[in-house]
C-alpha cells in the first residue's frame, strides 16, 4: 500500500513536469498522511491540465455517511474498475498525484522499519490516482482522492508486496483523457515501474508520527535486524509510550 508520501520538489518544477497553468505556491511537505490535503493533476474536457487539492481518502459520490465509510486511501489497480467504490472514478475521474517520494514499512525482527523511497535520479514523479466529489445534504462539496497500487517490482518486494503505480510523462495524456480513453485502455498503463527507477533508504521511525514533517525524516538510519530488538531504535520502541499515529494503518 501507500500510506505516507512527500512533495518537496519546488512548485515551479512540479508545474513544469505536469504541464498545468496554475502557479500554486505550496510549501515542502515531508510527511503527507491520509485525511490531509493531497495535490492532484486532472484534465478538463477541453484537454487542459489543472492543479487541484483533494482530501486523501476517497469518498464515493453515492456514500450516504462519510463518517461511517471506510477510509479508502489506496485502490488495487487489478480490481479497481470492478469495485463499487472506484468503478465510476476509473471511468470519469482519473488523475495524477505528484510526489517526490513515499514511505513504506518492512517487518524486521526489531519491529517495523520505515523506508524513504524516491526516484533514483531525484525530482518528482506521478502516481496514478482517482478522485471523486461527495455532496452533503446541505449542498457542500468535498473532493477526495486515492492512489492506485500494484504488485511490487523486484526492488520493492523485499520491503512490501505492493507499491504505487508510477506513470511516466509520455502516458499522462492517455491516463487523464476520460473523454476518449475508456477504462479498459487506461488499465493497460497500470504496471509496476522498472526495477531501477526507485531507490530505498531506511529512515527513522519519527516518520510514524504525523506531526513530524521536516527534512530530517529523509536522513538515513541504521537497521536493527536482531531478534532481541537491541540497538538505539529498538530500545526507543520498547520504552516509548504508545503513539496514536504509530502505524500507517491507523490514521483515520
Amino acid at each position: 500500500m501507500c500510506g505516507r508520501l512527500a512533495l518537496t520538489t519546488p512548485p515551479d518544477a512540479v508545474r513544469t513536469f505536469f504541464g498545468y497553468d496554475e502557479r500554486p505556491n505550496f510549501p515542502p511537505r515531508y510527511n503527507i498522511a491520509p485525511t490531509q490535503p493531497l495535490a492532484i493533476v486532472r484534465q478538463d474536457l477541453g484537454g487542459k491540465r489543472q492543479f487541484h487539492l483533494v482530501r486523501w481518502g476517497l469518498i464515493p459520490a453515492w456514500a450516504k455517511d462519510p463518517a461511517s465509510f471506510s477510509l479508502l486511501i489506496n485502490a488495487r489497480a487489478e480490481t479497481a474498475s470492478q469495485k463499487p467504490s472506484f468503478r465510476s472514478a476509473m471511468r470519469h475521474h482519473r488523475c495524477l498525484v505528484p510526489a517526490s517520494g513515499f514511505y513504506e514499512w518492512r517487518r524486521t525482527p526489531g519491529g517495523k522499519q520505515p523506508f524513504w523511497i524516491r526516484p533514483a535520479d531525484g525530482g518528482v514523479m506521478a502516481f496514478a490516482g482517482l478522485w471523486d466529489t461527495w455532496s452533503d445534504p446541505d449542498g457542500g462539496d468535498i473532493d477526495t482522492g486515492a492512489i492506485l497500487t500494484i504488485r511490487a517490482n523486484r526492488m520493492m518486494s523485499p520491503i512490501h508486496d505492493r507499491m504505487p503505480v508510477i506513470l511516466k510523462p509520455e502516458v499522462f495524456d492517455t491516463w487523464l483523457d476520460i473523454a476518449h480513453v475508456d477504462r479498459r485502455e487506461a488499465e493497460k498503463l497500470l504496471l509496476p515501474v522498472e526495477d531501477g527507477f526507485l531507490v530505498a533508504t531506511p529512515v527513522s521511525s519519527r516518520v510514524n508520527k504525523v506531526s513530524n514533517d521536516d527534512a530530517d525524516l529523509h536522513e538515513p538510519a541504521e537497521i536493527d535486524d536482531r531478534p532481541d530488538g537491541a540497538g538505539k531504535e529498538a530500545k526507543a520502541k520498547r520504552t516509548a509510550k504508545p503513539d496514536p499515529d504509530d502505524s500507517q494503518l491507523d490514521l483515520f
